[in-house]
């Protein structure tokens, strides 16, 4: 027997004669010609050698062998098994959900759009839970796998074959902090300059950015006396120095209580992030949902 020369039709077939013990009945069931249906079932004796069904002795129907009788009960969970396979996906419902949804971003979005989304998911998938990471090493080969479900990124060489939208569009805030020696007036160039400046590198040690790229290519410089890794650190450090910190606005406004706020003295780029997934997770209900939250999310931020 090869199992692989078994299809749907066949099954059908199997199960329609043992139900309907008359070939007549069941070809009309199926609604095929009695022909046929006699092809389908030479072809099942075959694959399975066995006769299935024999001629009643009353030359009405037939009768299965207790070969046929023994299947019956492992066909029925054979073809509602492709049945299920067949249907339309499970309906995704976020009020009973116990789903684990995972986001690797790095700490400016997470820190603008965490508590947001934490709150959205509080409200509508009380039993759901997030897991907030920032993006590995492997990031592209997790979505792939599913062991990411989200990455909010720079939209710069990003892998060919993965989706992503933009998700907002950021400027850059200088900060210093309350009752700074140099008072809170507009920052001019020359101020910025020969002021003390801490930077986030989120890679790690480094001691320029772009802030530092805008300045070079107007012929000036900075001195940036530390350097951290995390953006949640800086306005620690701000507060307890006189450093200025040029950061991403969104993330800035949300310590406008206890730092000083302007506009830096020069143009910078504009900040570009967009969300990130893989094509095999498009369609899936669940990430729709989750990707949804996030877009709401960002906008009621914006």
């Amino acid at each position: 027997m090869n199992y692989t020369d078994i299809d749907g039709a066949l099954l059908l077939a199997l199960k329609a004669l043992l139900e309907e013990r008359n070939v007549t009945r069941a070809a009309a069931r199926l609604g095929i010609s009695q022909p046929a249906l006699s092809g389908r079932l030479g072809r099942l004796r075959t694959i399975l050698g066995d006769p299935l069904f024999v001629p009643a002795a009353n030359g009405r129907g037939v009768v299965p062998t207790p070969r046929a009788e023994a299947l019956e009960q492992e066909l029925l969970q054979v073809l509602e098994g492709l049945k299920r396979l067949a249907s339309q996906p499970e309906h995704f419902d976020p009020a009973t959900t116990t789903r684990t949804f995972v986001v690797a971003w790095f700490d400016t979005p997470a820190a603008v759009l965490a508590p947001g989304l934490c709150a959205r998911l509080a409200s509508e998938a009380p039993h759901a839970r997030l897991a907030c990471i920032h993006p590995p090493g492997d990031v592209f080969e997790q979505l792939e796998k599913g062991q990411i479900d989200l990455l909010v990124t720079v939209p710069d060489n990003l892998p060919g074959d993965i989706m992503q939208r933009p998700l907002w569009e950021d400027g850059f805030l200088t900060a210093q902090r309350k009752g700074h020696p140099r008072g809170s007036g507009p920052l001019d160039l020359d101020s910025f300059c020969a002021l003390e400046h801490l930077i986030v590198s989120s890679q790690g040690g480094r001691f320029a950015g772009v802030v530092d790229d805008s300045l070079l290519r107007l012929g000036r410089s900075r001195r940036v006396s530390a350097s951290i890794q995390s953006y949640l650190l800086a306005p620690l450090v701000l507060a307890a120095t006189d450093a200025l910190c040029t950061l991403p606005a969104r993330f800035l406004r949300q310590f406008g209580d206890s730092l000083d706020l302007f506009r830096p003295p020069l143009e910078l780029s504009t900040l570009r992030l967009a969300l990130v997934w893989h094509p095999r997770t498009h369609k899936d209900a669940g990430h729709l949902w989750l990707r949804r939250q996030l877009y709401l999310a960002a906008e009621l931020e914006s």
